[in-house]
């Protein structure tokens, strides 16, 4: 369905001409933490060299280990999609403001000195964060330690989708590794979400 919007909307409104990239997000973040179906990266990027455009993939929040890998674009639930350019922040210096752009050697080598900017590139102590950062990931296996939590972490708010407790108030659990999200049903009550969080801090454990 996705797709076929994304060729409707070059049909009826784009012209490929004017489209340089299609930028995508591999888990959709703030509506909802929805993963993208696992043959939908690969697809964009193809459709997208179809129409002489780059495929971006928008690893903000997503990026350095939250899904289970080092980036979600790269785990196999993709298949191992390489975007053509890769945009990251927030987890690369843990909090520290910093970002970064990766991109295909062609592309780079197109861009003149000084082309390629942002307000966070270049601070000292951000950079010496994301060194340290990385190398916490590496040594303590966060990466493979993320993947195995999220599968934990989904299969018991499964568990809970399908108790007696829940009598249908979770209609979805989805994400991949820990950035994994339980969907209420439409039919639950106000300030479920509160009452839910509440009651899981008693329990020893955070909910966000």
């Amino acid at each position: 369905m996705a797709m076929q919007e994304l060729e409707q909307l070059f049909k009826d409104t784009l012209h490929e001409d004017d489209v340089a990239a299609v930028v995508i997000e591999p888990v959709l973040g703030e509506g909802g933490y929805v993963p993208a179906p696992p043959d939908f990266l690969s697809r964009v990027r193809e459709f997208a060299h179809s129409k002489k455009a780059l495929m971006i993939c928008d690893e903000v929040q997503t990026g350095f280990g939250r899904t289970g890998s080092l980036f979600a674009s790269s785990s196999s639930h993709y298949g191992e999609v390489r975007p053509d350019i890769l945009t990251m922040a927030k987890g690369i210096a843990s909090g520290f403001p910093l970002s970064a752009v990766a991109m295909r050697r062609e592309i780079s080598d197109a861009c003149e000195p000084g082309m390629l900017g942002g307000t966070y590139a270049g601070n000292a102590v951000s950079c010496a964060a994301a060194v340290a950062t990385q190398k916490v990931l590496g040594e303590e296996k966060l990466i493979e330690n993320s993947e195995k939590m999220g599968m934990l972490l989904k299969e018991n708010l499964k568990c809970v989708q399908n108790s007696e407790y829940a009598k249908g108030l979770v209609g979805d659990v989805r994400g991949l590794g820990c950035m994994a999200g339980m969907e209420f049903s439409s039919d639950v009550e106000g300030g479920i979400k509160n009452k839910f969080c509440q009651e899981a801090v008693k329990e020893g454990s955070y909910l966000h």
